[in-house]
């Protein structure tokens, strides 16, 4: 699964980790992806969405089913 949000396009962040001593090493910062199921009534079935935490909360404020007009504008399919 990649760590991208379907919803918001949030990606992995990269940067350096600075110990005590000042030696600096790289890291990735991760977003918290999960893999979630949501019910669109209009055409009677679920659809799986890889979604950020964020994301679910912009689907929680904007309704499933703007958000997959969205995204498939986009041009993504789902």
């Amino acid at each position: 699964m990649s760590a991208i949000c379907q919803v918001t396009g949030r990606k992995p962040e990269f940067g350096k980790t600075v110990s005590h001593s000042h030696r600096r090493h790289s890291r990735r910062w991760n977003p918290n992806i999960q893999r979630k199921r949501y019910y669109l009534p209009s055409e009677g079935r679920t659809i799986t969405l890889n979604v950020s935490v964020k994301g679910m909360k912009v689907i929680d404020r904007d309704g499933i089913e703007s958000v997959v007009a969205k995204i498939r504008a986009r041009g993504e399919k789902i």
